[in-house]
């Protein structure tokens, strides 16, 4: 009788390669990390210089639209009732 012990096959891994990799990785994050607050700090600085630079700040040009949106608004109801009123 012929007793086969089964081969158990295992994985061999290179741990170097893997500790390599690990830390590539770690740097490519933090190399990225940094070029995206460089980013955000230029985007939110030409943000704060154009505001600083408008003639009239964006609240106020906010205001003075919502005033413009409510007294067309209240032109056109108006205009509308004007109208209804004249057809009956």
């Amino acid at each position: 009788m012929n007793h086969h012990q089964p081969s158990q096959r295992t994985i061999e891994i290179n741990t170097r390669l893997v500790k390599t990799g690990a830390v590539l990785t770690t740097v490519g994050a933090v190399v990225t990390w940094a070029g995206m607050a460089i980013v955000a700090t230029a985007v939110f600085a030409a943000g704060r210089r154009l505001i600083r630079e408008m003639d009239v700040p964006p609240a106020e040009q906010a205001a003075m639209k919502w005033r413009q949106a409510k007294e067309a608004s209240r032109a056109g109801v108006q205009a509308w009732q004007s109208t209804s009123y004249g057809q009956n």
